[in-house]
């Protein structure tokens, strides 16, 4: 009976923890992404994603906002920035010191649909990955992109465009969320412009025909959310479950993508592009935990290949 109490009282304190504590510690990781022409200056991108904030999570506002004194060129907001209906000015308010910086932004099913309860057994199975078919609060999008327009950053959902990043002209090439099936990249496809040192994705989750199709017309870096890099991981396994299908291996961080990586082409070409996966900093209300997978924001320095 004492060993089944122990048990029963690590498990307690592990969800505690994971409730408690981890969601709340929020780091800043940092990546350094060779990317860039031959003698190019480095440029540093900001990249939040998955806030899924709610009204009173003051914590975390402030936190982001303090994300400004890093200075970025350039930042990214990889979508999911909302779980309440009135949590679009308090994401504006966490957002404005770096709406300062030039930026971009894509959405997330998040951004137009409130979350629902799930069982929590399925986050295990291959059905979480599966989008919600049960009715979902429509939530205020229209005002969320309004704000983000308004600050200066570019919408890119199903669009293209070029901006100054730094010293640099760089292409961005952006989907709205396949998740939800919102994506239209066809609409914006074809080869890397000629004329920058760079093009770079945006999507905010990660599917593998997203990735396949950016790449194949010469990104050389894609950046994505959505996973929250497992959420739920285990110490030196990893990840359990992507939220979608891409690979466990790529829940989070940097790692490499080239058209067929997720298994026809096995071998990584010369020219593969990089993907980042931001784990983002925040949990769905009715998930309020992370363990060994700490909310988080990433500050990429792209430097000369």
């Amino acid at each position: 009976m004492t060993a089944v109490a122990g048990v029963a009282a690590t498990g307690v304190a592990g969800v505690a923890y994971a409730a408690l504590v981890e969601r709340n510690w929020f780091a800043l990781r940092e990546e350094t992404v060779p990317v860039l022409p031959a003698g190019s200056q480095p440029v540093r991108l900001l990249q939040v994603s998955d806030l899924h904030l709610m009204p009173d999570q003051r914590r975390k506002i402030a936190w982001v906002r303090d994300l400004a004194a890093l200075a970025p060129d350039f930042v990214v907001n990889s979508g999911d920035n909302l779980a309440h209906v009135d949590a679009v000015g308090p994401l504006l308010r966490a957002m404005e010191p770096l709406m300062e910086f030039p930026g971009a932004f894509v959405l997330g099913s998040n951004d137009r649909f409130g979350p629902v309860p799930k069982n929590p057994a399925r986050y295990l199975t291959p059905s979480y990955a599966k989008a919600p078919k049960a009715p979902r609060t429509d939530l205020p999008v229209d005002e969320l992109v309004a704000g983000l327009r308004a600050g200066g950053w570019s919408d890119l959902d199903n669009a293209r465009t070029t901006v100054t990043m730094g010293p640099h002209r760089v292409e961005l090439v952006g989907v709205d969320d396949p998740h939800i099936e919102y994506d239209r990249y066809a609409a914006v496809s074809g080869p890397a412009a000629p004329d920058v040192a760079l093009t770079v994705g945006l999507v905010h989750a990660p599917y593998q025909r997203v990735l396949d199709a950016m790449t194949a017309d010469g990104a050389g870096l894609v950046l994505a959310g959505h996973t929250h890099g497992g959420q739920l991981a285990v110490p030196f396994y990893g990840a359990l479950v992507t939220n979608c299908d891409l690979d466990r291996g790529r829940a989070k961080g940097l790692s490499r993508w080239w058209p067929g990586a997720g298994g026809q082409v096995p071998t990584e070409p010369e020219r593969a592009a990089y993907l980042h996966v931001s784990a983002g900093l925040g949990t769905s209300p009715y998930a309020p935990v992370r363990f060994a997978c700490r909310p988080e924001a990433t500050l990429l320095t792209l430097v000369a290949r």
